[in-house]
C-alpha cells in the first residue's frame, strides 16, 4: 500500500524530476549549478531521473526507506554544495539564506519520512535534529517575508484584499511556527497550522498561476517546490508529534519511585 504521509512530498519531488528531464536543465535558483560545469545538460538529466525514481520509491513500502534517504541526501546536497557557498559569500543577503532554508527543509522532510519508519534511539535523534533544523528554516522563511515585503505582497492573489497585510501575517506565522518547533511547545497546533498555510500557497497562489501560464516551466517549478515544502512540513509535524506522544506514553507507563517502594 502507498504511504499516504509521503505522497505530497514525493509528488513534489517527482514533478521536479519530470521538469528536469523534459528541460534537460536544473531547477532554476533552487539548483544554482554554474553554466560552466562540464556536461551540464547530461548531469541535469541524470539528476532528474534519479529524483523522479527516488520519489516513486519513497511511497512504495518495500522501497520507501531507500527512496526517502536518497531524496534527503539529494536535497541536502543542494543545500550544502549549491547554496552553502553562496551564503558564505553573501552572509548578509536574506535571499541566499532563503535558498539554503528551502533546500534544507526539503532534505529534513526526507529524513523525517525515513524516521517515521524507524524506531528506538535513532528515531529520537532524527526527530530532534529535524525539529531544530525546520524551526530555524521557518525563521528564515518568516524573515524573508518582512525583508522582501513588497515582493511577497505581489505574490498574494489579486482578489484578496490587504495584500501587504497577508504577506506580513504569513511571515509572522512562519516565525511563530519556527519558535514552536525550536522550543518543542505547541506542536499540536503549530504543525497543522504551518502545513495548512504552506498547502494554501499551493492551492491559492501557485495552481492559479499555472492555469494562467500552463507552459511556464518556472510556474511549474515553483509549484513543485511549494508542494515538496508542504509535504516536508507535514512529515516533520507527524514525526515530532508522534514521537512526543510516544514519549509521554512511555513516561506515564513507567513505574514511579513511590511505586517501587510499595511492598509486594
Amino acid at each position: 500500500m502507498v504511504s499516504k504521509t509521503a505522497v505530497p512530498y514525493a509528488l513534489g519531488a517527482f514533478l521536479l524530476g519530470v521538469l528536469g528531464l523534459i528541460s534537460s536543465d536544473f531547477a532554476f535558483q533552487w539548483q544554482p549549478v554554474p553554466d560552466t560545469v562540464p556536461l551540464r545538460s547530461m548531469l541535469a538529466s541524470a539528476s532528474a531521473v534519479a529524483m523522479a525514481a527516488a520519489a516513486v520509491a519513497a511511497v512504495l513500502p518495500r522501497l520507501a526507506k531507500g527512496g526517502r534517504l536518497l531524496l534527503a541526501i539529494f536535497f541536502g546536497l543542494w543545500a550544502a554544495l549549491l547554496h552553502g557557498p553562496r551564503v558564505v559569500a553573501q552572509p548578509s543577503t536574506v535571499a541566499e539564506w532563503l535558498g539554503l532554508a528551502e533546500s534544507a527543509t526539503m532534505s529534513a522532510g526526507g529524513v523525517a519520512l525515513l524516521a517515521l519508519s524507524l524506531g528506538g534511539d535513532l528515531r529520537r535523534r532524527l526527530a530532534f535534529s529535524t525539529r531544530i533544523a525546520f524551526g530555524l528554516c521557518l525563521l528564515v522563511f518568516g524573515l524573508s517575508h518582512f525583508v522582501y515585503l513588497s515582493f511577497t505582497a505581489q505574490m498574494v492573489p489579486a482578489w484578496l484584499p490587504w495584500r501587504t497585510g497577508w504577506a506580513a501575517a504569513t511571515g509572522a506565522g512562519h516565525v511563530l511556527a519556527g519558535l514552536a518547533f525550536l522550543s518543542n511547545r505547541g506542536l499540536k497546533a503549530a504543525g497543522p497550522a504551518i502545513t495548512g498555510m504552506m498547502g494554501s500557497f499551493v492551492v491559492l497562489l501557485h495552481i492559479p498561476r499555472i492555469v494562467a501560464e500552463p507552459t511556464s516551466r518556472m510556474e511549474w517549478t515553483m509549484t513543485s517546490v511549494a508542494l515538496t515544502l508542504t509535504g516536508a512540513a507535514f512529515a516533520l509535524w507527524r514525526l515530532n508529534v508522534e514521537y512526543q506522544a510516544s514519549s509521554d506514553s512511555s513516561a506515564n507507563s513507567a513505574p514511579s519511585v513511590s511505586d517501587s517502594l510499595q511492598p509486594r
